[in-house]
């Protein structure tokens, strides 16, 4: 019998830790994971926002089959949950925390156990729906940044909540159990607690390469910086950037906390530990910060894995998405996994596969128009609805400086071809408008019977 412990953090770009190679970032639990179990090195997102990128996990399909687009949950989707069909098996189903950020209220989505899950605010305003028009705004000068006292308690709460599982509840079941733990950090704001930052104090860079690059240049990008308004000066960023090197070293030691329980409770040796991401953080790069992109910082997350179904030290290079960690999550407890649902198990991927493709597709908030991401081999293609076409060699060129769309017109067609493999970018974009126009037409009937600013419960919003 074979259970399964899940850690998602929010906004983790995975070049960040020592376990991918950072050189400041310090991460000896996820380098614990790494001799013990595998690592795969690149790992993406279904898509860079965390409704649509946790939504398509939670569902088992992509961002456009769930028609999860951006971060409004005004209309529900019932599409079900892996936690339903796994308790539908028999398989002891939890989730704990988070449940915030889904396609329909958590409550509704089957899991055998519920800890700590709270409903989320319905919210109607319409920036989560479409990309705003050039801001007017001033530059911001100034962000919360700095050590802050019990920032994580709530963490701390959950993570405690779920090592007392372990020993009360998980020791004494008879068959097969998942567990996925949803945690904040290092999602901004870019401070973290007084431990923590004293470990980063005055070790913080600046971001290599900024907003005079070609590729911050980019329509997309101008229109994420415009939309943010960010002018930081170098001082700030340092600080900014050390809350969240902070921030991903607490996220490092509740994964160990973790771990230790599952020894301390003697579950080790039949629990595959896993650890992700919802996506990425751009942290600076071309003057970028958040999420919202497709390039790299943007898309890219942490996977890892140890237990059993995982060689140790394993490194594999070939592309996987979060939905093949879902796909791994079945495989790992037996169970069988809906035929038209996406991804593959991870304990089936090879080490280096230069044919197999994964897809990201963003159309949310920040900017223009949507478009879709394809990385197959050493090669990217950002396929963009309202802008440029980009193309990158990530071997070569792995901080996507060089669009190589004109250069290279037959790898171009090549990518394109594996893109139009997994969907048809056309048929996303005009569903995606569609969606938005239908979002928008429900909150604007929300508000007008609720009134401005009201929060909607989940029963009272428009059903698919």
């Amino acid at each position: 019998m074979t259970n399964v412990v899940l850690l998602v953090s929010d906004e983790h770009n995975p070049l960040y830790s020592s376990t991918y190679g950072h050189d400041i970032v310090r991460t000896p639990q996820m380098d614990r994971l790494a001799a013990r179990g595998s690592v795969f090195e690149n790992a993406y997102c279904p898509s860079p926002l965390c409704v649509p990128s946790r939504s398509a996990f939670m569902a088992g399909r992509p961002t456009h089959e769930v028609q999860c687009y951006n971060n409004s949950k005004v209309i529900e989707r019932r599409h079900p949950s892996y936690g339903q069909v796994l308790a539908e098996q028999g398989v002891h189903s939890v989730y704990l925390g988070g449940g915030s950020n889904l396609y329909r209220d958590p409550f509704a989505l089957g899991f055998s156990e519920m800890i700590g899950v709270q409903r989320s605010e319905r919210s109607l305003a319409e920036k989560a729906i479409r990309a705003p028009r050039p801001s007017t705004r001033p530059l911001v000068t100034t962000a919360a940044s700095g050590p802050v006292e019990d920032q994580y308690a709530v963490e701390d709460e959950r993570i405690d909540a779920a090592v007392d599982w372990f020993h009360r509840t998980g020791s004494a079941l008879n068959g097969p159990w998942t567990m996925t733990v949803e945690i904040h950090p290092p999602h901004p704001p870019y401070t973290t607690e007084p431990p923590f930052w004293e470990m980063y104090a005055g070790l913080a860079d600046l971001p290599r390469y900024g907003v005079r690059e070609r590729s911050a240049q980019h329509p997309y990008a101008q229109d994420i910086r415009d939309h943010g308004r960010w002018d930081y000066p170098d001082e700030l960023v340092r600080e900014l950037r050390a809350g969240y090197f902070g921030a991903v070293s607490y996220v490092d030691s509740l994964l160990g906390r973790l771990f230790d329980g599952l020894e301390a409770a003697g579950l080790a040796q039949d629990t595959v530990l896993c650890y992700t991401s919802d996506h990425g953080e751009m942290l600076g790069t071309f003057g970028m910060w958040g999420k919202t992109s497709l390039y790299e910082p943007s898309v890219r997350v942490p996977m890892l894995a140890v237990g059993p179904g995982f060689e140790a030290g394993r490194r594999v290079r070939t592309p996987v998405s979060t939905l093949d960690l879902q796909a791994a999550l079945f495989r790992a407890v037996g169970a069988r996994r809906p035929g038209h649902w996406s991804g593959e198990p991870l304990q089936d991927i090879p080490e280096d596969d230069p044919q197999r493709a994964v897809l990201c597709t963003y159309h949310g908030h920040n900017v223009r128009g949507g478009g879709c991401m394809v990385r197959q081999g050493d090669w990217k293609l950002i396929y963009n609805d309202a802008a440029p076409h980009q193309l990158f060699n990530l071997r070569d060129d792995p901080d996507e400086l060089n669009n190589l769309w004109s250069e290279r017109p037959e790898q171009a067609a090549t990518l394109e071809r594996a893109l139009r493999e997994l969907c048809d970018p056309e048929a996303v974009a005009r569903d995606a408008a569609a969606v938005q126009r239908e979002q928008l037409a429900a909150a604007r009937a929300l508000r007008h019977q609720h009134g401005e600013g009201a929060q909607v419960p989940w029963a009272e919003a428009t059903q698919s």
